[in-house]
């Protein structure tokens, strides 16, 4: 444990106001300057509504262009100032979590603070590589197909923008909590109670389970952008059976 000298209730609470504090003035500056670079933090947000998307490029796709419109007097302020603060949010994510483990790392010992960093870092990382994954992958698909869906040519699509960030934001958060899935793995593994050989019997429920996800996630009836989310989720369940494996044999 770590040697300190024992702090009061007061104390601890002191402690926690001044890391909240940090951590709300950290998200608030990068918010600000994402606010203040709105061309740039636009042209990324906005890049998958057209075929001039890095990911249509690479796939050949015809070209396409979706128009957002605005129906709102505010609306288009207020997602901005939103949007800023998600990726103020994201920019700062990495002090955020220095500032937690900074708080509750001197009441753990020093193997809980050593499973815990690994454990802190790999769920951000995870989180991260969801977050781009949906963005460079599950997003454009879904947008592509959706935003020129039509029942008849004599009905045209008028997408808000406030639909379009609101798919995009929680469609990330959605795909960013999927991809925690080895992480969740290892800490049963670590506390005994799966195993590699009992997630490869289940192996074809899990295939089931992945389906419906996926299915959810992305609401479309075509079968390539289905088979385009299933893939990585599946993935990571086979990542995470030889995760619990190796983990299982180290206990």
């Amino acid at each position: 444990m770590n040697t300190q000298e024992p702090q009061t209730f007061w104390d601890h609470l002191d402690e926690l106001r001044g890391t909240l504090i940090r951590m709300i003035c950290a998200v608030v500056v990068f918010g600000i300057v994402a606010f203040l670079m709105k061309d740039e933090l636009f042209s990324v947000v906005l890049a998958p509504r057209s075929s001039d998307f890095i990911t249509y490029r690479l796939l050949g796709t015809e070209h396409f262009s979706i128009h957002l419109m605005n129906t709102g007097l505010t609306e288009q302020f207020m997602i901005h100032m939103r949007t800023a603060l998600y990726a103020g949010l994201l920019v700062a994510s990495p002090y955020i979590l220095y500032e937690l483990f900074r708080f509750v790392s001197p009441g753990l010992y020093d193997n809980e603070r050593h499973y815990a960093l690994w454990i802190v870092g790999a769920a951000y990382l995870m989180f991260l590589v969801g977050t781009l994954v949906n963005y460079f992958v599950v997003f454009p698909f879904t947008v592509r197909f959706l935003g020129t869906y039509q029942v008849s040519p004599d009905v045209a699509n008028m997408l808000t923008l406030q639909s379009y960030i609101d798919t995009l934001l929680g469609m990330s958060l959605v795909m960013g909590v999927v991809f925690e899935l080895p992480v969740v793995c290892a800490l049963m593994g670590r506390m005994g109670l799966i195993n590699g050989r009992l997630m490869a019997t289940y192996r074809r429920h899990a295939l089931v389970a992945i389906l419906i996800v996926a299915a959810i996630i992305t609401p479309t009836t075509d079968a390539f952008t289905l088979f385009v989310v299933t893939l990585p989720i599946y993935l990571l369940y086979e990542v995470s059976i030889l995760i619990v494996r190796i983990i299982t044999k180290r206990n």
